[in-house]
C-alpha cells in the first residue's frame, strides 16, 4: 500500500496535547474508522490503525450485501481517558474535526472512549452525528438511523448488543480455529488481557462456548484460577474502564502481576486491552497455541517473528476484531436488523468463513494468517476501487 491520503496533527490550544486524524483511502468518498484516547497515542499508531481499516472493510466486500465498504481512516488523542480534562479535551478535538467528520470521515468509540461519550461529545462540537458523512449512501436515512438507534438500545443479559458485537466475532475466530485444528472447545484454556467492551464481551462468549477462562487481566493486574475464573461474576463487578472490583473473586481466584495473563497455561491468549502489548523480549513467556488479536496491533511484528518459528499461530486484528465495525454498517445499511439472534448468526457466518479462507490460503501459500489477510486484501481493493470508486 502506498502512504496515506491524509494525515494531519492538531494541538489543543488549552493543554497542548496533541491529537491525529489518518484518512487511509476513500471509497466512494467516505472513510471510516474510530476514534482512541489513550496516553502516549502517537501519529504513527493512528496511521497503523487507519491501513488496518482500509482492510477489514475490503474483508468484509459482499456483492450481494446492501453494505458496500468504504476507506479506511482512524483518529487518536494523547491523554488519558481518565484525566478530569479529558472530556473537554475530545469536545475540542471533534470540533476542530468537524469539517471532515462532516465530509468524508465516519467514526465511533475505540479504546479509552465509549460511544455514548463519543456521541455526547459530538453533539455538543456541534455534530449531527458522528458517522453523519455516511448518511447520503443510503436509502432510507430515517429509517437507517432509525434501525442503528434501535440496535444500540439492544442489551443481552445486562451488556448492549454493540459491545457484544465485537466480541461475538473474536470469539468465532477462536473457534474456528479450534474447529481446524480438531481441537473440542470443552477443556480449552483462555487467558484474556482486558475485560472491556471487546475483552469482556469476548470472554462471555467463550465461556458459554465451553472453553475455560483461566487468567483476565486489567489495570490492578491478573485474576487467575486454573479451574476456570466466574466470567459472568466478573463481568458484573467491572466498573466503566473494565477494572474488576477484587470483591468478586471467590476463594480459588488469585491476584498475579499484570503480565502473568502472558505465561498463563492457556491453549488460546486473547489481547483485548492495548496496541503493543506482546514485544520481542515477553513473547518468550507465551506457551498458548494461538494468540487472538482482539485488541488492534497488540503483537509488534519482531514479537509475531519469533512466535510463529515456534509454531505459535497468531489471528490477525485486522480479520479478528472486524466484526464491530461490519456489525454497524451491517445494521445501518439493512442487512440486519435490531435483533441480536440475527447479528450474532450474521457474524459468526461472516467470521467463520474469513477465519477459514485465511487459514486455508496461509496453509497454501505457506505464510502466515496475517500474510495470507493482507493477499486476500489485495485480491479485493482492485474489484472494490473499479466499481465504486477509489480515492488515495
Amino acid at each position: 500500500m502506498t502512504t496515506p491520503l491524509m494525515s494531519l496533527t492538531w494541538t489543543d490550544h488549552v493543554t497542548g496535547r496533541q491529537g491525529f486524524l489518518v484518512v487511509d483511502r476513500l471509497v466512494r468518498g467516505v472513510a471510516s474508522g474510530g476514534l482512541r484516547m489513550r496516553p502516549g497515542c502517537t501519529l504513527a499508531e493512528v496511521t497503523g490503525l487507519a491501513r488496518g481499516m482500509t482492510m477489514k472493510e475490503a474483508l468484509h466486500y459482499d456483492p450481494a450485501g446492501r453494505y458496500v465498504p468504504l476507506g479506511g481512516a482512524k483518529g487518536g488523542i494523547a491523554c488519558d481517558p481518565q484525566d478530569p480534562g479529558a472530556y473537554d479535551l475530545l469536545v475540542r478535538y471533534l470540533r476542530a474535526m468537524r469539517p471532515y467528520i462532516e465530509a468524508f470521515w465516519t467514526t465511533g468509540e475505540d479504546l479509552g472512549l465509549s460511544q455514548d461519550l463519543v456521541d455526547r461529545a459530538a453533539a455538543e462540537a456541534g455534530l449531527v452525528s458522528s458517522i453523519q458523512a455516511v448518511y447520503p449512501l443510503l436509502d432510507d436515512e430515517r429509517a437507517a438511523r432509525r434501525r442503528l438507534a434501535d440496535a444500540f438500545a439492544v442489551e443481552v443479559d445486562g451488556i448492549g448488543l454493540d459491545e457484544l458485537a465485537g466480541g461475538c466475532g473474536v470469539a468465532e475466530s477462536v473457534l474456528a480455529a479450534l474447529d481446524r485444528a480438531g481441537v473440542p472447545y470443552a477443556g480449552t484454556r483462555v487467558a484474556v488481557q482486558g475485560l472491556g467492551t471487546m475483552g469482556g464481551a469476548t470472554a462471555r462468549f467463550l465461556s458459554r462456548a465451553g472453553l475455560k477462562v483461566v487468567a483476565v487481566a486489567d489495570v490492578k493486574g491478573t485474576l487467575a484460577n486454573p479451574d476456570g475464573l466466574d466470567v459472568e461474576a466478573l463481568l458484573a463487578a467491572r466498573d466503566a474502564y473494565g477494572t474488576i472490583d477484587r470483591a468478586a473473586l471467590r476463594p480459588g481466584d488469585r491476584e498475579l502481576p499484570g503480565d502473568a495473563w502472558l505465561s498463563a497455561d492457556a491453549e488460546v491468549l486473547v489481547p483485548a486491552a492495548v496496541s503493543y502489548a506482546v514485544d520481542a523480549v515477553n513473547q518468550a513467556g507465551i506457551s498458548a497455541r494461538w494468540v487472538v488479536e482482539a485488541a488492534n496491533m497488540p503483537v509488534l511484528a519482531e514479537a509475531e517473528e519469533l512466535l510463529a518459528a515456534r509454531g505459535v499461530v497468531v489471528l490477525p486484528d485486522v480479520v479478528v476484531n472486524s466484526g464491530t465495525n461490519a456489525w454497524w454498517w451491517w445494521t445501518l445499511f439493512g442487512d440486519i436488523g435490531a435483533d441480536p439472534d440475527e447479528a450474532f448468526a450474521h457474524i459468526r457466518r461472516s467470521m467463520r468463513a474469513l477465519i477459514d479462507q485465511m487459514l486455508a490460503r496461509a496453509e497454501a501459500d505457506g505464510t502466515t494468517p496475517r500474510a495470507a489477510a493482507h493477499a486476500i486484501v489485495a485480491d479485493r481493493l482492485p474489484v472494490i476501487a473499479e466499481r465504486f470508486g477509489w480515492y488515495g
